[in-house]
Order: structure tokens, then C-alpha cells, then sequence
């Protein structure tokens, strides 16, 4: 959905507030694709700061299907978005503001679902975990360690102390 923002932009002192509904079903990145399950609408508040510049404040609040980065169980995680950014008009340059004009600006009109996949793509969580203590799974077997052992032997030996290891196991009487 595109919003005008040319009316904010030209007029000072000028607020609008504006609810952009979410037509996005997915957020696909490098990650992968992950299917939303819930979403809210985008709330946005605009309001001109000064000469070609709005302030744009609001949220939006998503749910989405994930997995569990040790377990690789289903895990739903919540996104709740709050962001603040300073727009500003198309072909106003100035020396402390970014030189490209960002990718959710089209001319003079914001389109909420480059914005708001910026949002999600900067604020995504860095680890997924279905517990703090999740356990994961097993190196050997790949049994899931939260719903019960494996009995696999799970000893892995410093590989430093390899050398000390072979002169026992060449001395070693049979």
C-alpha cells in the first residue's frame, strides 16, 4: 500500500495519522521463509519536523512460524515493532542525511510494505530458541535431548591431547 506523504512534507507542524493494513503472508530472507501467523495493522503517526521532513513514528505487531535454531522444533515468535524515522522529501539533499534515498520511498508516497519488511529485516532476532534451556539435539543420533536421553556416547576428546593419547596407545601391552 502506498501512503501520500506529500501533504506532511509541504505543510509545518502538520500530523496525520494513518492504519495501513499488512498485505505481506510471508517474510522470505536469506534465512529462509517464514509463514506468518498472526498480524496487526501498521499504525503510522506522521508529523513534519521542519522544512521536507517528516517524523514517522508507529507500530505493528506480527507472529511468526519458526524453528528452533538447537531443537529444530516449531516455535512462534512474536515481533512487536515500534519504529521512529526521519523521512525526507524526494530530491532534497542535505550533508548529514543519507545520500541514496532509502528503498520504502516512492517519490512522495511510502510504501508500507517495503517499510515495514525493513522493520522486520532489521529487528529479526538473531536466535530462535523454543526454551532458554533447550538442549538440542543429539551429534550422533539426532534424538531431540528435551524429550528424552539417547545414550549415545557423547565424549569428545581434546584434540590437543591427541598426541598423548598415541604414545599411551603405542606402549600400550596387548
Amino acid at each position: 500500500m502506498l501512503i501520500n506523504l506529500s501533504d506532511v512534507l509541504t505543510s509545518e507542524g502538520r500530523t496525520e495519522t494513518v492504519t495501513a493494513p499488512v498485505e505481506m503472508m510471508s517474510f522470505i530472507s536469506r534465512l529462509g521463509k517464514f509463514p506468518i501467523q498472526e498480524k496487526s495493522p501498521v499504525a503510522f503517526t506522521f508529523t513534519n519536523i521542519g522544512r521536507d521532513k517528516v517524523k514517522a513514528e508507529g507500530s505493528v505487531r506480527f507472529v511468526f512460524e519458526t524453528r528452533c535454531d538447537r531443537c529444530l522444533g516449531e516455535v512462534p515468535t512474536v515481533l512487536e515493532l515500534k519504529f521512529n524515522r526521519v523521512i525526507v522529501s524526494p530530491g532534497v539533499t542535505a550533508d548529514d542525511e543519507a545520500e541514496e534515498s532509502p528503498n520504502y520511498m516512492e517519490g512522495y508516497q511510502l510504501n508500507t510494505e517495503t517499510f515495514v519488511y525493513n522493520e522486520i529485516l532489521v529487528n529479526w532476532p538473531v536466535k530462535i530458541l523454543c526454551r532458554e534451556d533447550c538442549r538440542g539435539v543429539c551429534p550422533v543420533c539426532g534424538q531431540n535431548l528435551n524429550v528424552r536421553e539417547c545414550g549415545c556416547d557423547s565424549f569428545v576428546p581434546d584434540p590437543r591431547m591427541a598426541v598423548i593419547q598415541d604414545i599411551f596407545n603405542a606402549n600400550k601391552e596387548v
